[in-house]
């Protein structure tokens, strides 16, 4: 069980960003839908591996968010309300959260097993390539992410397809999908599954 635990960063001198992450709403994978549990703070309980890597990449590179995943048991019956809810998975996300707010990456993954190391550093991996891309390079991987092909993206965009394909390249969209792969496998062999 995967529970994440985010911590609004800034939030003095920010407006509040709580109520944008509550209307995300409950997404598949996800057993308990964000909830504030304290001033700029939220929570979730996810089973999904590919959810909470998703979720958690967008938060801390949002820069507006310290993002904490915690791995392990929960306590059954989960209660109605995340913040209601105990165990192993619950004290790790606070830990970490505490621990992403003093890392250059504002995400921390604990739990007891060791993989949860590994799955941390594929995090800051991605984290770092995505802190490098352009914001002409964000946008020509987000036109290619939403299915668009490199030619129509580049036809958007007004410039050529070559151009177009250096974006591309130099935003390492490449090495992406596969970094977040990694992710989710590593998250995996954390939660005790098979990669």
């Amino acid at each position: 069980m995967f529970v994440l635990t985010a911590d609004q960063r800034g939030s003095r001198t920010d407006r509040d960003r709580v109520p944008e992450i509550l209307a995300r709403g409950r997404m598949p994978g996800m057993l308990r839908a964000f909830e504030r549990t304290a001033g700029d703070e939220v929570q979730a309980v996810f089973d999904g591996a590919e959810q909470v890597a998703s979720t958690a990449l967008d938060l801390a590179d949002s820069g507006s968010w310290s993002v904490g995943i915690g791995v392990g048991a929960v306590e059954d019956p989960l209660p109605d309300q995340t913040r209601a809810g105990r165990g192993e998975a619950f004290v790790s996300a606070r830990d970490a959260v505490e621990s992403a707010k003093r890392n250059r990456w504002h995400l921390s993954v604990f739990g007891e097993s060791e993989w949860c190391g590994h799955a941390q550093t594929a995090a800051w991996l991605l984290l770092d390539l995505l802190a490098d891309r352009s914001d002409a390079g964000r946008e020509a991987v987000r036109l290619v992410a939403e299915g668009m092909t490199q030619s129509a993206a580049a036809g958007l965009l007004n410039i050529s397809p070559q151009a177009m394909s250096l974006r591309v390249r130099h935003a390492r969209w490449d090495v992406q999908q596969p970094a977040e792969d990694l992710l989710v496998r590593l998250l995996r062999c954390a939660d005790g599954g098979i990669a």
